[in-house]
Parts: C-alpha cells; structure tokens; sequence
C-alpha cells in the first residue's frame, strides 16, 4: 500500500529485496537527489490503543536517510504516518525514559525490556508527545523531497 501511494505521486521507489535488514522500500529521486529508505510498520489490531511495536535498536537510528511509515488499517480509508528514524528515535527514547521512571502500581521499579511502541498517545507524558503529535506526519510525503528534516 505504501509503495502504491508513492508510485501515485510520481516518486520513483521499488520494494527492497527479501532480507534487507533496514528497509522495506527504496527511494531514488528522478532529480537526482539523495536515495531514502522507508521501514513499513503496520498495525489492524481492533482493540486496545492504537500503536506500533518498535525494539531498542530503533531507539539509537538516527539515519536522517531513514523514514518510517506507520499504516494504521484500523481507520477507512487507511491512514500513514511519514516519520523521520531520527523523530521516532527521540521519541522513544523520551517516552521510555518517562516510563521507567514512573513506578509499578505497587511501587517497585520498572524492569527494562526490548520491546516498545510508537502511538499518537501516550499513558506518560513528554514534551516530544502532546496531544496530536503525530497529525503533522499524517501522509506527509514531501518529506522524502527534503534532503534534510
């Protein structure tokens, strides 16, 4: 679905080949411009909060050649939100420090683990994450226009 929705608006891109470790989609501008790579994350789950799974090693890539799509097929017709690897990097980082921080409800310590989201809300809050933080995201191809974000 992403793919199609750059092939619509004339940008040139092609599925990676099966394994590449980084990316979903390739990128080459007709105008010669620098090549992006799009990770595709998808979610359909109907209950619970809207979000996508990340892991720790999407906290530390910044690659500013990096964009994410998050496909949300709950919604009709289905959203995609265009995020830089440097944005979502700092916004996990943000929202997993504000978590660990807050204790369990029986007051103990948070335990670290691997896994983590990106959601347009979230329980804890942080100034990377007001209300509507994602909206400037939805659809937003023209970033893949910008040689820098």
């Amino acid at each position: 679905m992403v793919l199609s929705r750059l092939l619509v608006r004339g940008i040139l891109a092609s599925q990676a080949p099966r394994g590449t470790r980084k990316a979903d989609i390739l990128v080459n501008p007709l105008d010669g411009g620098k090549p992006r790579l799009i990770q595709v994350k998808t979610t359909s789950a109907e209950k619970g909060a809207l979000g996508w799974k990340m892991k720790d090693e999407h906290m530390t890539d910044i690659s500013s050649d990096l964009l994410y799509c998050f496909v949300d097929f709950r919604s009709s017709p289905e959203r995609v939100f265009v995020i830089p690897a440097k944005k979502v990097a700092e916004v996990l980082v943000a929202v997993d420090k504000a978590w660990m921080k807050k204790p369990k409800k029986d007051g103990t310590k948070r335990d670290k683990n691997m896994w983590r989201m990106i959601k347009p809300q979230f329980i804890v809050k942080t100034e990377l994450t007001p209300p509507g933080w994602m909206d400037k995201y939805l659809e937003n191809w023209s970033q893949l226009n910008s040689a820098s974000r």
